[in-house]
């Protein structure tokens, strides 16, 4: 067990957002992580992106879902009561157009979760397409303006893209931030070489990213808040490599796209090498 954000969880490895639904169809993995973190909850229902949403590319994979979700009044109506039976900690990742979204989110949800994941790697329509998590003024407004709204742990998901990931972590914590989780995924595109068009452009997660996860974790070690790292995890070792660059715990991504079941093995596999190393 481990105590972040004053909560104790179970272990340290948690699911990502947006790779595992709400956690209610395999709840076996879903009870014995120390938390999930929802898919992207928006103000309002959408439907997301059209396919092709996913493609194969070597060592990882492109997506571009989008932010397919039933909205706020929905999730807490319908999905939340289903999702408080779990034995687990719950965390809703929370995303919006316009930064006064965030806050209307936080406030409608209130205290039936442990707590929030600001998604600040959203583009901000009111502010001409730029992405939250690039914009250092902005990312404060977001975190700032949801702290007033709930007592709960804010931990904000940092882009990498073309964004000093450290120099946005800072403005969040002194905004009111109780911790970080990075990386969410990087720029990619794969071209249609017969049509000569790209076929799909996204978000590109998998091994292929670990090495520059691992980096940009450890680049934001000593901030003094929980970092939740990710990016690239498949294996027991990779998660202990997380934590020696300074991460509290992991968050299992693409992974769990090939298995479903692969959090429980990466809880085994890191319990191994934890205590092979005299770490709890």
């Amino acid at each position: 067990m481990i105590k972040l954000f004053g909560i104790i969880f179970k272990n340290r490895v948690f699911i990502a957002s947006g790779v595992f639904g709400f956690g209610l169809k395999y709840k076996r993995v879903s009870n014995q992580v120390g938390a999930i973190f929802t898919k992207g909850i928006t103000l309002e229902p959408r439907k997301g992106n059209p396919p092709p949403r996913v493609f194969e590319t070597a060592s990882g994979l492109i997506n571009w879902v989008g932010l397919e979700n039933p909205g706020v009044e929905k999730f807490c109506e319908e999905i939340l009561p289903k999702m408080n039976k779990l034995h687990t900690k719950i965390f809703v990742n929370v995303a919006g157009s316009e930064v006064v979204h965030y806050e209307r989110i936080v406030e409608r949800i209130g205290e039936q979760v442990d707590g929030f994941e600001l998604n600040i790697s959203c583009p901000n329509v009111k502010e001409g397409g730029v992405a939250f998590g690039q914009d250092p003024k902005i990312a404060a407004s977001v975190v700032a303006r949801a702290r007033t709204k709930t007592k709960l742990p804010l931990i904000v998901k940092l882009t990498p893209n073309f964004c000093d990931p450290l120099k946005i972590a800072r403005v969040c914590i002194a905004a009111g931030a109780d911790g970080i989780s990075l990386i969410n995924t990087l720029h990619g595109m794969v071209y249609d070489t017969g049509r000569k068009r790209p076929l799909i452009t996204g978000g590109l997660s998998g091994p292929a990213i670990k090495p520059f996860a691992l980096y940009c974790v450890n680049r934001l070690q000593g901030l003094g808040v929980p970092i939740i790292g990710m990016g690239g995890i498949m294996t027991g070792q990779d998660a202990y490599e997380f934590l020696l660059a300074g991460a509290s715990a992991v968050a299992i991504g693409s992974a769990i796209l090939r298995d479903p079941y692969a959090p429980l093995k990466i809880i085994r596999e890191l319990k191994k090498m934890s205590n092979k190393n005299g770490n709890s």
